[in-house]
C-alpha cells in the first residue's frame, strides 16, 4: 500500500507532506481534562468552533466523552444527545470538516448522518466490533489510534518490551484490519496515542521516533496538547498553562513527519506550524 498524496474532506483537498494540518479540540464534555464544562452547552460549542476555524482549524473535532485517565464512561444515549446536539449546530455555521471523537459506531453512523465527516477512534476500531464495517459502510475517513486498555485502566498498562515496535504492530494489524473490513487505504489516518498507555519518557521517545511510522504509509496524527508529560517537563499542573510545551511537541512532531496536530489552542499552534513547516517541508 503506497500512502495518496492527497484526501478530499468535504470539498476540502489535504495535500499530504506539503503542510502541517490542524485539528482543533472541540469538547463538549462536563469532565475533560483541561477544558470540561467549557463548551458543553452547544451554543458556547458553537462560539469555541467558530473561534478555532477564525484561528485556523482545518478540522473541528466534538469529542462527548472524556478520555482522560480514570474518566467514567458515559451511556450511548447521553454521548448521542452531547454530539449530535452540537454537530446540528454546527454542520450550518463552519465550512471546515468536522470529526467526531468517538469509540462507538451507533456515534459515529449518527454523527456522520448529521453532518459530520470524520470518525477519530481511540481505540483504533477495537471497542466496537461493529465500527470498521459501519466507517466503510459510510465511506468516510477514519482516525486508527494505538492504547492499551480503557481510559480506566490505561495508566496501569504502560510497560512495553518494545515501545515503538508494538505501537507500530498494533497500528499495522488495525490498518489491515480496516482494509479488509472495506475501508479505502486512502481514507486511513494513524496515531500513535500519545499518553494513552504512555508514560512521560514513552510519550517523548514517541515524538523523537515517530518518523518510523512513515513506513505504514498513513498520514500520522500526533495529539500531544496540553498533556501530562508537557506537564512534567515544566513542572506545570495546570493544563491551560501548558501552551509553549504544546508549541514545542508540535514542533517536533513536525520535524519528525506528522501530517496532523489536535490541538486546542489552535491560534497559537497555527504560527508555530506555519514555522515549522518552512524549517522542515521541501515543499515550502
Amino acid at each position: 500500500m503506497v500512502v495518496q498524496s492527497s484526501l478530499v474532506i468535504r470539498d476540502r483537498s489535504f495535500e499530504w507532506g506539503k503542510r502541517t494540518y490542524i485539528m482543533g479540540v472541540l469538547n463538549v464534555t462536563p469532565d475533560s481534562f483541561s477544558d470540561g464544562g467549557e463548551f458543553d452547552r452547544p451554543s458556547a460549542a458553537l462560539e469555541q468552533a467558530q473561534r478555532l476555524v477564525a484561528a485556523g482549524a482545518d478540522i473541528i473535532d466534538i469529542g462527548g466523552q472524556s478520555t482522560r485517565p480514570g474518566a467514567i464512561e458515559v451511556s450511548v444515549a447521553e454521548e448521542l444527545e452531547r454530539v449530535l446536539s452540537v454537530v446540528q449546530l454546527l454542520r450550518p455555521a463552519i465550512s471546515v470538516p468536522i470529526s467526531v471523537d468517538t469509540t462507538r459506531a451507533a456515534v459515529a453512523r449518527a454523527a456522520i448522518a448529521s453532518g459530520a465527516d470524520i470518525v477519530n477512534d481511540i481505540s483504533g476500531g477495537v471497542f466496537d466490533p461493529e465500527m470498521l464495517a459501519t466507517v466503510a459502510k459510510l465511506g468516510v475517513p477514519i482516525v486508527l489510534m494505538h492504547m492499551r486498555g480503557t481510559p480506566q485502566t490505561m495508566q496501569q498498562l504502560t510497560d512495553y518490551e518494545d515501545l515503538i515496535g508494538e505501537i507500530y504492530q498494533f497500528l499495522e494489524s488495525r490498518v489491515a484490519n480496516a482494509i479488509a473490513s472495506g475501508i479505502d487505504p486512502a481514507r486511513i489516518i494513524i496515531d500513535p496515542g500519545i499518553g494513552f498507555a504512555k508514560k512521560y519518557h514513552q510519550s517523548i521517545e514517541i515524538l523523537r521516533r515517530l518518523s518510523e511510522f512513515r513506513a505504514l504509509n498513513c498520514p500520522i496524527l500526533v495529539g500531544a496538547s496540553r498533556k501530562s508529560f508537557i506537564g512534567h517537563i515544566l513542572e506545570q499542573p495546570d493544563p491551560k498553562a501548558r501552551v509553549w510545551g504544546t508549541a514545542a511537541a508540535c514542533c517536533g512532531a513536525i520535524a519528525n513527519g506528522t501530517d496532523i496536530v489536535r490541538v486546542h489552542d489552535v491560534k497559537e499552534m497555527h504560527d508555530v506550524c506555519r514555522v515549522a513547516d518552512a524549517l522542515f517541508r521541501s515543499e515550502v
